[in-house]
């Protein structure tokens, strides 16, 4: 019931019907002067004795908790011998230095200050005349509120400074990793944002949305944390970069999913994603063909969403990418020129008669079931089809560059 009444409460303690006049108070505040080094020992003993994690902690912050439960015992003197004098709550917590709110958490906190309160209420009660209790129990309660909103300000004032302290040194490092230049400092900033060293690394790219993107960040860092997800993302000019590692990445079935977790950050249009490697050094690898693909994707406007770089290779071949000209060469190309068996002779033809079996039989002068053995024997060798008209598009362009490249 009090607590109740204490919400609707004036905040001015001269409209309060419990409030004593000047000359009571001074007399009380007297007394408590007497007694406020007994109450802090008090205090911090009982914090001692009532929470393990406290006397976890180093002796340097065991000592500063005492400070501030102290200047809190003190604060509560000086607001009661003159409520005029400002503000108390965020005050006390001002004595002690903000590394404190780091190894103590606002739960651990509110603690402490119900502890503090508890003791100095009942010791009050225990020590202090008799006349002079019920006036403290009610000024306790009221100071009480302010501690505690003052406790609120101050974690989430640190907890502004550590987000925003945060968010540019993890842009420092998405940077970083785009430019390839990952060296041991830039992994140790990484540790300290939470990246847990995960086997699988991938890059996504693609625009900002434009409303809030801080906030749709921390959208998809929850989304992908639930996944088992690392997550580093960071903005870069028009566009949105998402570092993402883990175990689901690595699964073809579970990466779905996981890109899934981070589309809702990025606006409408094209998201690309690059290729998967093994740590977060070699993310650059992964940047630079998302970053590749994303140029290039207005080449290919049915494009899914997402789409990964690899299945842009001609698209980024045509726009200049020289690892995606090598790409179609290496990896398509030689391979089919290497087996022999008349492999790139019959895709040729195949591809010049408009995917005809028959029309490559008869240029060929061979059976149509010959053809059909050497389209299916490409592609076993380089993962394309000749039947597939996207994947068709792949092997034209490959069958040229890799002549090109084989002239020169």
């Amino acid at each position: 019931m009090a607590s109740a009444k204490l919400a609707v409460m004036p905040t001015d303690p001269a409209s309060w019907p419990w409030w004593p006049s000047t000359r009571t108070r001074n007399g009380i505040v007297k007394r408590l002067r007497g007694l406020r080094g007994q109450l802090g020992t008090a205090a911090a003993a009982e914090m001692e004795h009532r929470h393990d994690w406290f006397g976890d902690l180093d002796a340097e912050h065991r000592s500063w908790i005492a400070v501030v439960a102290q200047t809190g015992i003190d604060g509560f003197i000086t607001w009661f011998a003159d409520p005029s004098s400002g503000p108390v709550g965020a005050e006390i917590f001002r004595a002690a230095p903000q590394s404190l709110t780091r190894q103590v958490s606002l739960h651990q906190t509110v603690e402490l200050v119900r502890t503090t309160i508890e003791v100095v209420e009942t010791k009050t009660q225990e020590l202090m005349p008799r006349g002079d209790r019920p006036v403290l129990g009610q000024a306790i309660m009221a100071f009480s509120r302010e501690v505690a909103f003052g406790a609120a300000e101050l974690y989430a004032r640190a907890a502004e400074t550590r987000g925003a302290w945060d968010a540019r040194l993890e842009a420092l490092v998405v940077d970083a990793v785009v430019r390839g230049e990952a060296d041991d400092t830039v992994l140790s900033r990484a540790s300290t944002l939470g990246w847990q060293w995960p086997d699988a690394v991938m890059v996504v790219v693609g625009g900002v949305g434009e409303s809030d993107p801080d906030g749709a960040i921390e959208d998809i860092r929850r989304r992908s944390g639930r996944l088992g997800l690392d997550l580093l993302a960071s903005t870069q000019g028009d566009r949105l970069v998402v570092v993402l590692g883990g175990e689901a990445i690595a699964d073809n079935e579970s990466r779905p999913r996981a890109l899934n977790s981070v589309l809702p950050a990025f606006a409408d249009g094209p998201v690309v994603v690059g290729p998967v490697v093994d740590h977060l050094v070699e993310a650059s690898a992964s940047a630079r063909a998302a970053f590749s693909g994303l140029r290039a994707v207005p080449g290919w406007p049915g494009a899914p969403r997402p789409v990964e770089s690899r299945e842009l290779l001609p698209e980024r071949a045509l726009s200049g990418d020289g690892h995606a000209r090598r790409a179609l060469n290496h990896e398509v190309y030689r391979p089919l020129r290497d087996a022999g068996g008349g492999l790139l002779e019959t895709l040729e033809a195949f591809l010049n008669h408009s995917s005809s079996v028959e029309g490559a039989a008869r240029d060929l002068f061979v059976h149509p079931n010959t053809v059909r053995y050497r389209l299916k024997r490409i592609a076993e060798i380089c993962d394309y089809s000749p039947t597939d008209p996207r994947e068709a598009y792949f092997l034209r362009l490959a069958l040229t560059l890799g002549r090109l490249m084989d002239h020169a």
